[in-house]
């Protein structure tokens, strides 16, 4: 099957965040059309895990106006070459204080394919000791939760913790065979 040819591109919006373009593209149809992409920078997800807890953060989400339940997850803007091990260690210490002795790649996924170019790579993280956080201006107010991992896989069934990229890291980890 023939590719989509774009045909010009213009930067909408732009912070140090993301970037939010307007694509002008012809298919092979030969109709045109346009994409908006949003372009951020990949992230990772942590998973971890203590003998049958796992550790959640619950911070303020500014988008959906409320607090919410979810993986340690972030990204280095500031280092875009970082390799995802790396961010993944500092995002895990940063956001729980947790140092992992042993520290997993489990897999990578696309956050949204469908408008945005991030993606978002796994880690699970065992063998943990406890320092101090290490929170960034944006992180304020997260709170650190330690529960297990059955009340975890109820609040996912309820729906109390509904961030895509919790929940679909732990059933790749799940399906994977490591927990």
């Amino acid at each position: 099957m023939a590719e989509i040819t774009t045909l010009d591109s213009r930067v909408i919006y732009q912070n140090k965040w993301m970037t939010l373009r307007e694509d002008k593209i012809l298919r092979p149809s030969g109709s045109e059309g346009i994409y908006g992409v949003v372009e951020k920078a990949d992230f990772v997800v942590v998973l971890a895990v203590e003998q049958q807890d796992i550790y959640l953060v619950e911070q303020y989400r500014y988008p959906i106006g409320k607090r919410c339940l979810e993986l340690p997850q972030g990204s280095w803007e500031s280092q875009p070459d970082a390799a995802p091990a790396v961010v993944a260690a500092g995002e895990l210490r940063e956001e729980t204080g947790l140092i992992a002795g042993k520290l997993e790649y489990v897999a990578s996924q696309y956050m949204a394919s469908a408008f945005c170019n991030q993606r978002y790579h796994i880690f699970l993280a065992t063998e943990l000791t406890q320092s101090e956080q290490q929170l960034d201006e944006e992180e304020e107010g997260l709170l650190v939760r330690r529960i297990s991992l059955a009340t975890f896989e109820a609040m996912i069934l309820s729906g109390e913790i509904a961030d895509s990229s919790t929940v679909n890291a732990y059933g790749l980890v799940k399906m994977k065979g490591l927990l």
